[in-house]
């Protein structure tokens, strides 16, 4: 998979995967790295689907309809990624927590659905339940932040909540954050989500 990894000058502190919404790249996130853990190392990575020339985790069928077997063969494929890259880098596999947004929130909600112990943590910029009518992981104290907005267009206000029920059921701690930005991603979710980070993950 396209990435990029910077080497961060803490190597105790915990790898970020960061994970762009539609349309993005491998540089979309980095400013959020920098104000969530700036001494962590990043493992940033570009969606391999293209929907209109415009990179993505995973395929859709339509706004807000998942293609589930291409999400659960890109989310397999990102797993293995991260494995590889942990030994091409030398960093600690246990130690990956997920930055996503939209698109990027919904591969990362993904992983946490279908892989035990995938991430130590995770924080989800409105993202949307990945899939329905499976049984989850034990996630057992997870910590996963989520930021929504009241007024998100493409992810209502029941989609998270579902969300939240849904992790919090299979044990995480769940952490969700509402703003009134609509889909954007506002300072402020980004403030309080380095704040959740350096409470509950270092």
């Amino acid at each position: 998979m396209i990435h990029l990894f910077k080497e961060g000058t803490d190597l105790n502190k915990p790898v970020l995967l960061l994970l762009h919404g539609t349309g993005g790249n491998e540089k979309d996130l980095l400013s959020l790295a920098e104000m969530i853990s700036p001494e962590s190392s990043v493992l940033s990575v570009r969606g391999n689907v293209s929907e209109n020339g415009m990179p993505r985790f995973f395929r859709r069928l339509a706004e807000g309809v998942f293609d589930e077997e291409d999400l659960i063969y890109r989310t397999k494929e990102l797993h293995e990624f991260i494995d590889e890259a942990a030994n091409k880098y030398s960093f600690n596999r246990d130690q990956v927590v997920a930055v996503g947004y939209s698109n990027g929130a919904n591969i990362a909600g993904s992983l946490i659905f279908h892989y035990e112990k995938s991430l130590k943590g995770a924080i989800l910029h409105h993202p949307m339940v990945p899939r329905r009518g499976i049984e989850l992981p034990k996630l057992d104290g997870l910590p996963v932040f989520i930021g929504a907005g009241n007024n998100d267009p493409i992810c209502p206000p029941q989609e998270t909540e579902e969300l939240e029920q849904l992790l919090n059921k299979a044990g995480a701690n769940v952490h969700l954050k509402w703003d009134n930005m609509g889909h954007q991603l506002s300072r402020a979710e980004v403030e309080e989500a380095a704040e959740w980070f350096n409470k509950n993950l270092l």
